[in-house]
């Protein structure tokens, strides 16, 4: 019975783990994406720093001798305008990523002469090619970076170069590429990476276990309500009632919400139980009554009460259709939708009873089912014949104060009124409970089953409205039906 519980506990535990492993992924992508970068830039800036310090010696029209170009056993190399190599470090083995393959400096170009108007032009093309137009001893602000290799006294590394124009009196345009390690970059981006690799699974699996326990505990109140639930299925003691947490979450509140639906369910079988068993008590008179008749009858023709026989029968069976109805009615049967007119339905009740008057407006109209309402109107009339000593009065307006369940609009009223001695006002609501009678003396022929005014209220509550009790003026009772209009 567990299972359920430990599906919702691993697909928790599944998606709390699968969030945690992308963000992991995005974050570790962008810090290491960053990292790079920010080596990169670093490796760049110190290339830079190199290639202006040489740029520097040679726009002070230092030898090549002169220049720093062995620092840190870093690839430098100076360039002339016609691409040959005019100086480069002293262990440069081999070099890539300049642009220029040697590393063995050529011999130097000569000096340019300064009244040859051709060799202006051409300098000038050169300066445009560059793109950067230099004064003699001016070093270019524009830095090209570029990413190659290099090997220098029989160790290979990658670096990072960078290239700086310098414009010199007596050598023309050079230009200085300087190198700068990225092993560094390599260095921290594989640790990074490595310790991600080894980090994030155990990260995940901490993410995980903890996931999987705080679930444990967010559903242990669940599988209490679970097993309490069980429980009073098999014992079928509705009585029981299932652990409220403190927690006042969602699982409290679905606590809750099941000891409410098992006070109702308790409840509902309570009242169909006593439904069951007063209804077999009342059904077992006549049965019992037309029985016995029956028997004495085949022994005795002679001795046979045909009208008692007859009365027992039809007693059955308006009992019979009582309860049908009532059943009907706790089915949750929806009544009709048809227009009923309340003074003809009032009138077409009264009609053939002795000392019933109606007084009725016209054109009361509700929307329901007219042969429910016609038992309510025939329990009502039964239920104040027997009670009034001499007349009875039923009478049908409409109401346009918001009255009735709808709680606004017109309202139809029927109202029945008998001369009778009331209902006590501790008994007006225990009177339209089922099988219910005031006068325990009054016999059941005289009293019916009490089944009368508990069909009456649920048929008027099915249609949207009330029914109630309360003393006339004269001191009798006065049954009040209020329903929507149509």
């Amino acid at each position: 019975m567990s299972r359920p519980f430990a599906s919702v506990r691993a697909r928790a535990t599944l998606a709390a783990t699968l969030v945690v492993a992308v963000a992991l992924v995005a974050a570790g992508t962008a810090v290491l994406l960053s990292l790079r970068s920010n080596l990169l830039g670093e490796a760049g800036t110190q290339a830079e720093r190199s290639a202006r310090e040489v740029a520097t010696g040679l726009a002070f029209a230092k030898p090549y001798d002169d220049l720093p170009l062995d620092v840190d056993d870093r690839p430098v190399q100076v360039v002339d305008e016609e691409g040959r190599l005019v100086a480069a470090s002293e262990d440069l083995e081999r070099i890539s990523g300049t642009g220029v393959d040697a590393v063995k400096p050529q011999p130097a170009a000569t000096a340019r002469d300064g009244g040859d108007d051709d060799d202006d032009d051409d300098a000038a093309d050169d300066d445009d090619d560059h793109g950067e137009s230099l004064e003699p001893g001016e070093i270019g602000a524009r830095t090209t970076v570029s990413d190659g290799s290099a090997t220098i006294d029989g160790d290979t590394e990658d670096y990072r170069f960078a290239a700086v124009p310098v414009e010199t009196e007596d050598r023309g345009r050079l230009t200085v590429y300087a190198g700068a390690p990225l092993s560094a970059e390599h260095g921290a981006v594989n640790t990074a990476l490595t310790v991600m690799l080894i980090g994030f699974p155990v990260l995940l699996a901490v993410v995980a276990w903890v996931t999987w326990l705080v679930t444990r505990r967010a559903l242990r109140p669940v599988e209490g309500i679970r097993r309490e639930m069980a429980a009073i299925t098999a014992s079928e003691d509705l009585a029981r009632r299932v652990p409220v947490p403190d927690t006042h979450d969602e699982v409290a509140r679905l606590a809750s919400t099941t000891n409410e639906t098992l006070t109702a369910l308790e409840s509902s079988v309570e009242r169909q139980r006593r439904f069951v068993a007063d209804a077999s008590h009342e059904l077992r008179s006549p049965i019992a009554s037309l029985r016995t008749q029956l028997e004495v009858a085949a022994a005795h023709p002679e001795l046979l009460d045909l009208g008692g026989a007859v009365e027992d029968t039809v007693r059955l069976q308006r009992l019979a259709a009582d309860l049908l109805l009532l059943a009907r009615l706790d089915a949750g049967e929806r009544p009709a939708d048809a227009r009923v007119d309340l003074a003809a339905l009032a009138r077409e009740a009264a009609e053939g009873r002795r000392g019933v008057r109606v007084r009725a407006e016209e054109d009361v109209t509700v929307a329901g089912s007219r042969g429910q309402l016609e038992r309510v109107l025939a329990n009502l009339l039964d239920n104040a014949q027997r009670h009034a000593r001499s007349a009875v009065e039923v009478s049908v307006r409409r109401d346009e104060g918001p009255h009735g369940a709808g709680g606004g609009g017109q309202t139809a009223v029927v109202a029945v009124a008998d001369d009778g001695e009331g209902v006590p006002a501790a008994d007006r609501e225990r009177i339209f409970e089922r099988f219910v009678r005031l006068d325990a003396a009054r016999s059941r022929d005289d009293g019916g089953a009490g089944l009368g005014l508990a069909i009456a209220r649920d048929v008027a509550v099915r249609h949207g409205g009330t029914l109630t009790v309360r003393d006339t003026p004269a001191g009798g009772a006065l049954f009040e039906l209020r329903l929507p209009g149509a």
